[in-house]
This record gives C-alpha cells, sequence and structure tokens, in this order.
C-alpha cells in the first residue's frame, strides 16, 4: 500500500513567538505559534512541527507551556524539538501533548541518548533532526548543531546511518542552504539520504515554487516540511495538496 504524502507545517519559536529567517538568520517575527497551530491545523495539515530553535543555544528547556497550548489545539500528530538533553525531557513533552520528539544537538554529543530514548518510548515517538550543509566531507555534507550555528566536521551520511542503527524512527532532514531562500529543497542531499536510509524521511529547507514539493517527493522523500512559504502566505496547504494530487501523488484528503 503507498503511504500518503505528508504536508508538515513547521513553526520555528524563539522566545514564544514564531520567526523565519534565510539560512537560520534575519529572523523575523512571523506569528504566535498556538494561533499558527490552530490554524494549520484547520487547513488540512497532516502534522505540525514546534521547533525551539534557540533552547540548546540559550541551554534551556523548550517551553512546555507554549507546547500543551500547541496541542490542545491540533488534532494532528505534534513534533517537538529544541533543547532535549534527556530521557526525562521527552516524558515531559509527551505529557504536554507531543506525540513525537526531535532530537539534534544532544545525540551527536551524546548518541546512546538515542537508544534511550527508543527503549523507553519507541522509535516511533524518536525524529532525528539533521541540520546538513554541503562541506568537505566524505559525503560532501556535514552536520551541524546548535540551531545551525556551528559546524561539527561530522559527515551527515555516516551519522544519518549510526542514529538509524540506534534506533531513530524518522529523519528531518534540513538543508541549511536552502532554508529560507524558497529555491527548491536540496535534491542532492535528498538522494543522497535515502540511499543509505529506509527510515521515512523528512524533507525541509527550501520550498518555493510548487513544483519543488514534487521534486523532493521524487528524490525521495516521504513528507514535506515548509515554514516560510506557508507563514507568509505564498502557498496554502489546499494548494500544495492540490497540485500534488494532480500530479499523481497520494494525499491525504483535505478536512471538509
Amino acid at each position: 500500500m503507498t503511504l500518503s504524502v505528508r504536508i508538515i507545517p513547521c513553526l520555528d519559536v524563539t522566545d514564544g513567538r514564531v520567526v523565519k529567517g534565510v539560512n537560520f538568520t534575519n529572523l523575523v517575527d512571523a506569528g504566535d505559534p498556538v494561533e499558527m497551530a490552530s490554524l494549520y491545523n484547520a487547513e488540512g495539515a497532516d502534522e505540525l512541527t514546534f521547533l525551539d530553535i534557540s533552547a540548546s543555544v540559550a541551554g534551556r528547556e523548550t517551553t512546555l507551556d507554549v507546547v500543551r497550548r500547541t496541542a490542545e489545539q491540533v488534532f494532528i500528530p505534534l513534533t517537538v524539538g529544541g533543547g532535549i538533553r534527556s530521557v526525562e525531557d521527552v516524558d515531559r513533552l509527551l505529557r504536554a501533548g507531543a506525540d513525537k520528539v526531535s532530537i539534534n544537538t544532544a545525540a551527536i554529543q551524546s548518541p546512546e541518548l538515542i537508544a534511550d530514548i527508543a527503549d523507553r518510548f519507541g522509535s516511533q515517538v524518536l525524529v532525528l533532526s539533521v541540520d546538513a550543509r554541503r562541506a568537505r566531507t566524505d559525503s560532501g555534507f556535514e552536520v551541524t548543531t546548535h540551531g545551525g550555528r556551528e559546524g561539527s566536521g561530522i559527515d551527515a551520511l555516516g551519522w544519518i546511518e549510526k542514529a538509524c542503527a540506534l534506533g531513530v524512527g524518522e529523519i528531518l532532514l534540513n538543508s541549511m542552504d536552502a532554508d529560507g531562500t524558497r529555491a527548491g529543497y536540496d535534491i542532492g542531499m535528498i538522494s543522497a539520504v535515502r540511499a543509505i536510509s529506509h527510515v521515512p524521511l523528512i524533507a525541509s529547507g527550501g520550498a518555493g515554487a510548487l513544483s519543488d514539493f514534487a521534486a523532493a517527493l521524487d528524490a525521495g522523500a516521504d513528507a514535506l516540511l515548509a515554514a516560510s512559504v506557508f507563514h507568509f502566505g505564498v502557498h496554502r496547504i489546499k494548494d500544495v495538496k492540490n497540485y500534488l494530487s494532480s500530479q499523481g501523488y497520494p494525499i491525504r484528503a483535505l478536512r471538509a
């Protein structure tokens, strides 16, 4: 059975507000996370991703209050990431209403955290967020940390293979080079990750034209995450779904 393509708006949150920039810089205010979550839920989003992009940098936990209020407004799967450093952090987020958690910096610092979370809660709750950029590594892609601010020197494909073996259930692949540019997803990066990983793959970074969404699917993505094109009204979720449906991709029907 062919699974439906998932369309996932992303709320990058800092100081309780949704922000968006280019390559994680020059951030501008895009709105209230709870209001936006409610809107996207009503518009037919298949899932929602909430990333506290300053949590790891500031060394603090994701704002549980905002997560709780967001979870109260949505009736679709909610993934939350940012500042998760322990199994206890995951437990708190799940109790606050998250369905899945996304980890990045802490997993790189302590890979055993992946196995610990998967063993306790199951792989289905664990998303590995990979903020990757083109660099001089074996594969040509390097993992960055701390919200894309710091290079790690770690080869992205090697890291993804290791993380999958440890138990991650899904990969959120964000191209730092394409992020916020609306110039298209990084097709080469998506194809390279698809070739070495069989867990579901969410493509992120660079969505602009409607054809960009189809190109990412053709490269091997299972789900499509976008932020600025939705936040600033370039496309509505229904536009993306209707376009993909017209091109023959299986999508979940919009709710009446």
